[in-house]
């Protein structure tokens, strides 16, 4: 991590400055989906491809079934990411719902909550009655304290469309490298496989390093922690093919 430098810090904390980057529209971050889409479409296919070569099945299996998960297993996650934001933004919408009830209902009671909170912060006598006139004088920022104080939930939503997309995206790219040794003609299975291997190992690796690049963290160690991590996933995948075929008498093809 490198800090920033004094002259760069006052810059960025300039009256101007603060204001233009609180008047600039949050941005749609979909990192996370990317690096979760990455990450478990390479554990897929590359587990398909171990599970395969540990029970003895031709390359051509591994290919069909590669490519059959990747497909599948990928419009599934993100699926299921778009209906946990979507949930997720319901869930606040109901709540934002309920609160407004509540102001129009029991004026009083919401005000007494929102005296509470912020005395619990330390805030006393007039500076804090100020602070919750000023709160209640706006129902927009009253509902959104109230979200954010009494609920613990964020009120940025977020497009689950683009989570959706992305998560998508980054598990069909990064999930077929597994799979391009085994579209190339000429090589030997063991070869494949092992290229198959190094491929893999190199994108566990790169989603770590890309990860630690977001949030400054030594880029080695998350790199090789997600590498063991999907190492790990396709080792069982390949010990469980090979306990199989040695348990069902099948045949290497």
């Amino acid at each position: 991590m490198h800090p920033d430098s004094d002259e760069k810090l006052s810059e960025e904390h300039r009256p101007e400055a603060i204001r233009e980057k609180l008047n600039r529209p949050a941005k749609e971050n979909v990192a996370a989906d990317v690096v979760l889409g990455g990450i478990d479409g390479c554990v897929t296919t590359f587990a398909v491809v171990s599970g395969v070569v540990g029970a003895g099945f031709s390359p051509v299996v591994a290919l069909v079934l590669g490519f059959a998960n990747l497909i599948a297993d990928g419009f599934s996650m993100a699926v299921s990411n778009y209906e946990s934001i979507q949930t997720q933004g319901e869930f606040i919408q109901s709540i934002r719902e309920t609160e407004q009830e509540h102001i129009r209902r029991v004026p009083e009671g919401e005000r007494e909550e929102i005296r509470q909170i912020f005395q619990n912060k330390g805030f006393s006598g007039e500076t804090l009655e100020k602070i919750v006139d000023t709160i209640s004088a706006d129902q927009q920022l009253w509902i959104d304290t109230m979200l954010i104080e009494e609920h613990g939930v964020q009120i940025t939503n977020r497009n689950p469309v683009k989570a959706a997309i992305a998560t998508f995206a980054s598990f069909v790219f990064i999930g077929s490298v597994p799979l391009i040794p085994f579209m190339v003609p000429g090589l030997t299975p063991l070869l494949q496989f092992a290229i198959s291997a190094c491929l893999a190992g190199l994108m566990f690796f790169s989603i770590g390093a890309f990860k630690s690049r977001l949030f400054d963290k030594p880029v080695f160690r998350s790199g090789i922690s997600t590498l063991l991590t999907g190492g790990t996933a396709a080792m069982l995948a390949f010990l469980v093919g090979y306990v199989l075929r040695e348990i069902f008498g099948i045949a290497a093809l």
